[in-house]
């Protein structure tokens, strides 16, 4: 999940690249919009009339679900090209790369005359997506203080929840607009693009990645700036120290193989995939479609859908004031039991009382909406923040920039599968595509319970002690 970093003038405050709308979450609003149906998919659209037909099929349109997962592939791909740029470019030019290339995704969406058009867009959204997942988890990690960085780190799931949710409230604005408000609602993807490429040039780069590349007067200026403090030399050494190392390394993405950095690639992998195994972008991303084959009418689903985007956002904020306290285990296992509870709930409600071709009753609508916030909840308090947190987080310098490009490009390879595969998982599953999610969130946090090391209150360059002295990974990374 992605969107752009929020404007501020050049500061020490490392909060100041976040994210803000999220214009990716505008697809799921304009993927119900009558208008934008009859232009690009006529055949949902006529499907969309039929009352008789099975309520979790009418939306099963392989081309429906490409418009809306071929932003992730391409997203993949660009994540790749985005390490060796954010290492010597340093983040903020894979921000800038990032914000330009959106602003031209958004203006292409916005004007399509037809389908190509349409999904070339989406294509160079998905530029922008690589570059920024890559470098904004990078920049908070590497410009926070240790006692301040998952929260500060937060932000970056925080802004994108915001953006979220004032995604939802363009697309319930936007619809009553016929038949060009689907055009104005992905046009407005161009409004935080802005603000993240000017955002980009503005701010300072960070204090690792200037002494990585030879700057190291200027690194210490920028650390002592962003500490208030000169009395920097230990932090300064240590990135010192991390750099020449780090200059010995001519192909991280090899070096990140070597046995001594397996823990880390194993959760560069898994902790992105497990994320996405959540079921929370279908939800996110299809809200008005899966209310709608609830029985919702137009209105109602992208009022439902706004309400699970204002959750989200909110119980981001549990997760800031948490992680540096409780820790990151606390929250994700937490986090992932109530989250199985939801899921299954859900599931029963569909099963018992939900047929293939009647509407969910008034009742248990409710039921259901109320059931999916509280999922989202938990979602936005663990595994939202945290699946970018401790990635970000783990890696020695001179693999960071590839070991963060590896958890884009996983965590966007799952999102497209998942993307294209939903709704004929829903035509197929049915009700039992929430127990699908539910048995990968019992194994994401039986994973978390054996084999995450608890990295609260532990300083970025000392944090490959923490595998050396875990009960399973010190018999592999010794």
């Amino acid at each position: 999940m992605w969107s752009s970093p929020v404007l501020s003038p050049p500061s020490a405050d490392p909060s100041s690249v976040t994210t803000s709308a999220s214009p990716l979450q505008q697809t799921g609003g304009v993927t119900s919009m009558d208008g934008f149906l009859k232009k690009f998919f006529p055949e949902v659209y006529r499907s969309k009339q039929h009352a008789h037909e099975n309520n979790y099929c009418k939306y099963n349109n392989q081309g429906l679900a490409a418009f809306t997962s071929s932003l992730y592939l391409a997203g993949l791909v660009s994540s790749l090209f985005a390490s060796p740029v954010t290492r010597r470019f340093g983040r903020r030019g894979s921000i800038i790369c990032g914000g330009v290339s959106f602003m031209i995704g958004a203006a292409l969406d916005a004007s399509a005359a037809n389908l190509p058009m349409l999904i070339l867009g989406r294509i160079m959204l998905g530029f922008g997506i690589g570059f920024g997942n890559q470098a904004v988890p990078l920049y908070l990690s590497e410009m926070a203080p240790t006692h301040l960085r998952g929260g500060l780190n937060m932000m970056f799931q925080l802004a994108t929840t915001l953006g979220i949710f004032t995604a939802n409230m363009i697309n319930y604005g936007t619809q009553k607009l016929h038949p060009w408000g689907w055009r104005l609602s992905l046009g407005l993807a161009a409004a935080p693009a802005v603000l993240m490429t000017v955002g980009g040039v503005l701010l300072p780069e960070t204090p690792n990645s200037l002494i990585e590349r030879g700057r190291e007067e200027k690194g210490r200026r920028v650390l002592e700036k962003i500490r208030g403090t000169g009395d920097v030399h230990a932090e300064l050494q240590d990135m010192i120290d991390a750099s020449e190392l780090a200059k010995s390394i001519e192909h991280p993405f090899r070096n990140i193989l070597e046995r001594r950095n397996r823990a880390q690639l194993v959760m560069a992998i898994l902790m992105p995939a497990f994320q996405i195994l959540t079921g929370i972008n279908s939800i996110l991303f299809y809200a008005p479609v899966l209310f709608q084959t609830m029985g919702f009418k137009g209105n109602a689903s992208l009022y439902s859908s706004a309400l699970t985007g204002a959750v989200l956002a909110s119980s981001t904020f549990i997760s800031i004031a948490a992680v540096d306290r409780v820790g990151r285990r606390v929250l994700l296992i937490t986090g992932g039991i109530q989250m199985v509870v939801c899921q299954v709930v859900v599931a029963v409600i569909l099963g018992v009382k939900f047929g293939g071709e009647e509407a969910l009753s008034k009742t248990y609508s409710i039921v259901v909406v109320a059931v999916i916030c509280l999922f989202v909840a938990a979602f936005g308090w663990s595994w939202g923040p945290l699946g970018w947190t401790v990635p970000s987080e783990i890696f020695p310098l001179e693999t960071r920039s590839a070991g963060q490009s590896i958890t884009v490009a996983v965590n966007l390879l799952f999102t497209f599968a998942i993307g294209q595969a939903f709704l004929s998982l829903l035509c197929a599953f049915k009700y039992g595509i929430f127990l699908f999610f539910a048995g990968w969130i019992v194994v994401m946090t039986v994973f978390v319970y054996f084999l995450l090391p608890e990295t609260k209150g532990v300083p970025i360059e000392e944090m490959i002690f923490l595998w050396k002295k875990h009960w399973f990974w010190k018999t592999i990374v010794n």
